[in-house]
């Protein structure tokens, strides 16, 4: 298997288990393009049969700080085709991958989910969470409290843009289009508790408790048939995969084409 910077594999007793890291200084990996291939390659190794996806450093996956917005290499990304067909086409891998890869996935919710990182979490086939974990689509313009380096500080933007990397095309396929439309456009964040209460992910549990919890999900899969469980993966996510294959193109486009515009539109015309 290549060798990653931006999340690490670590494989044992049928069980494949991704961390998502921070890359080493000076690093110029692509997170969204080393997710979207990581899926191929596990989908290629017969070895595996169950895939973890948790966080570290006291977050699941979140995006960067509030000042990356604002610096003049996040604009310059944003018009590099280079940098555009990596995280897009990487967005596209990475959902496309996870849903059709023949292996239950669990997310291992050991912090917040934000933006990229909730729509990942989202993809997943079992969902365990911290109870006090914030699961959150930042896209349409809210800020966030993050760990960045073990320090709580802001985050995300404050600006609207399309939610594309995957939050319009999975969240209505878990909540009510009202409550969809809330969540996105409004960017309501909601803890692993409440998205428990409401039945939208499988549990939220205290901290002390999620590596039994997610270990005993993984066990149970495990002691079912190998093909029998594969094949029923394969036909529950047909409507996932339909869903992906309306919307997700689409998404990928607006997000990329509206972080094209000026930050302050606020009208239309």
């Amino acid at each position: 298997m290549k060798k990653y910077e931006t999340l690490t594999v670590d494989i044992k007793d049928q069980v494949a288990t991704i961390t998502f890291i921070k890359p080493p200084a000076g690093s110029t990996a692509n997170s969204h393009w080393e997710v979207g291939a990581i899926f191929g390659d596990l989908r290629d190794d017969n070895s595996v049969r169950v895939i973890v996806v948790q966080g570290s450093g006291g977050s699941f996956k979140i995006p960067g700080p509030k000042s990356e917005y604002h610096s003049p290499a996040w604009h310059k990304d944003r018009s590099d085709p280079s940098w555009q067909w990596n995280t897009f086409t990487g967005v596209l891998r990475c959902h496309h991958g996870m849903a059709e890869i023949e292996k239950p996935i669990i997310a291992k919710v050991n912090g917040d989910a934000i933006g990229f990182g909730q729509s990942i979490v989202f993809a997943c086939d079992f969902i365990v969470a911290l109870e006090d974990a914030v699961l959150m689509d930042h896209h349409m313009g809210a800020t966030f409290m993050g760990i960045y380096d073990g320090e709580k500080k802001l985050g995300g933007h404050d600006f609207s843009n399309v939610p594309g990397d995957g939050g319009a095309a999975l969240i209505p396929l878990y909540m009510s289009p009202c409550k969809a439309k809330e969540y996105l456009m409004l960017s309501q964040p909601y803890t692993g508790a409440e998205l428990a209460k409401l039945g939208i992910i499988n549990y939220a549990v205290p901290a002390a408790e999620l590596d039994a919890k997610v270990d005993e999900l993984a066990g149970k899969l495990l002691k079912r048939g190998a093909y029998a469980l594969a094949r029923t993966k394969r036909l529950v996510n047909r409507r996932v995969v339909d869903q992906l294959n309306l919307t997700l193109d689409a998404g990928v486009a607006y997000e990329m084409v509206t972080q094209l515009q000026p930050l302050d539109i606020t009208k239309l015309g």
